[in-house]
């Protein structure tokens, strides 16, 4: 059974827990393959609401195994409070998976990432300060600390004193900070050894095997395709890949067993962090979306900036995923507009633009060309089929699909798990 991707196709924060969520039914295995706690999920079941930060989504559903791949970034303290967190709700986290390959956040990774980042001033690019892109750095320099690690106390000392050794020059030297001792972070980090030893795993191996004995796995990414380190708005990007080509790296997957690539897209447009935003709304209409939404970060509570939907970013995401679905989420949040303005191409020096432009300085002066389209007031929480919609909001969405180069096969109508319009079947 081939696997399936689930990628963001905006700039995150589309609803990709709630599309997981909906496929846990119809799963073996939910893949989280690149990112870390910087990244956050809000899955609603009944009246109970899950924000998850570093555990896949899968998770909460009871037949699901979950995996944490290699190309994740863990911060052992966030992983253990999280999982600790849904056991005293009463969900079963005992068939989690960790990669033994994954690297680990350290507290000089969370250090550096803030005190870096003050240091930017103006120049900052709005991260988290969780210490993500200081832990994927040292991955990608080979001095990185990895899951593995914990369990060989020798190699784990040899790795935090040698990494400490030049980062404390830089903490004292160059931002006026105390030097991080490298016997308290060895003792911390000796500590986590035995509490998450019982979810390691070779997750390749277990993947493949999985996949050789006909069960259908998700990969989950975090994030988005705008922040692609490599495919995004850089540098106000992540540190890894969310797009599909990293489910392969980050998962351990090859490419030819992946059938599906789904990308989730939001109904209009947000961010969170610096960066261009052709279609930011800092009027009322941008208020409103953010207070109906309730666009407020998962992981980071920083409220996200709102804007109207861009067929632009959508198309590029289609192209550089790969995309052949969309789940098209929060449908509902547009309820109540007399025109929906939806963003069509870009203006740049004076010229039409239909495509992404790669240049990072074209996209920063690019003006969004607006179509409009006609919007609805009736209430769309309670649709179970397409034809259930207000006429207007079926055309909305049929405007969408078009515009966005692959068909939408599933459309969110409220927060809630069952608040769903299945159109095309994703398996």
């Amino acid at each position: 059974m081939p696997a399936l991707v689930l990628v963001g196709a905006q700039w995150g924060d589309e609803g990709k827990g709630k599309a997981t969520d909906l496929l846990g039914g119809s799963v073996d295995y939910v893949v989280r393959y690149q990112g870390g706690n910087n990244a956050g999920h809000t899955v609603v079941i009944g009246d109970q609401k899950y924000a998850l930060h570093l555990l896949p989504s899968g998770i909460l559903s009871p037949n699901v195994t979950p995996v944490i791949g290699n190309g994740v970034v863990i911060d052992p303290g966030v992983l253990l409070s999280e999982l600790s967190g849904l056991n005293e709700r009463g969900i079963d986290t005992s068939k989690l998976l960790i990669s033994g390959n994954a690297h680990l956040i350290t507290p000089y990774h969370r250090t550096l990432d803030k005190v870096t980042e003050r240091f930017l001033g103006k120049r900052r690019i709005g991260t988290t300060g969780r210490g993500i892109g200081p832990t994927y750095a040292d991955k990608i320099n080979r001095v990185g600390i990895r899951v593995q690690d914990l369990f060989d106390e020798s190699i784990l000392q040899q790795k935090i004193e040698a990494a400490l050794h030049d980062k404390n020059q830089l903490l004292v030297k160059l931002y006026n900070r105390r030097a991080i001792p490298a016997e308290l972070v060895l003792e911390e980090y000796l500590g986590y050894a035995d509490k998450i030893k019982p979810f390691l795993a070779d997750t390749t191996l277990v993947l493949d095997e999985a996949l050789k004995a006909n069960k259908v796995v998700l990969l989950e990414g975090g994030q988005g395709t705008l922040l692609d380190v490599d495919h995004g708005t850089y540098p106000f990007v992540t540190s890894s890949n969310p797009t599909a080509g990293g489910a392969c790296t980050g998962a351990g997957i090859g490419p030819t067993k992946i059938d599906r690539v789904i990308g989730i897209l939001k109904a209009y447009t947000t961010r969170v962090g610096s960066g261009p935003f052709p279609t930011e709304l800092l009027d009322a209409d941008g208020e409103a979306l953010r207070r109906i939404g309730g666009e407020r970060g998962v992981t980071t509570g920083r409220d996200r900036r709102c804007g109207w939907f861009d067929a632009v970013i959508a198309r590029y995401a289609t192209r550089v995923n790969g995309l052949t679905d969309f789940f098209l989420t929060k449908l509902d949040v547009l309820t109540g507009w007399e025109q929906i303005p939806v963003c069509v191409a870009y203006e740049i020096d004076g010229k039409r633009v239909e495509e992404l432009p790669y240049n990072q300085s074209d996209f920063h002066h690019a003006k969004p060309i607006y179509e409009t389209l006609p919007g609805w007031t009736e209430d769309i929480s309670g649709a179970k089929t397409f034809g259930d919609l207000p006429k207007n909001a079926q055309a909305y969405v049929k405007a969408l699909e078009e515009m966005s180069g692959a068909p939408i096969s599933a459309i969110g109508v409220g927060p809630g798990r069952y608040e769903t319009i299945q159109i095309n079947s994703f398996i």
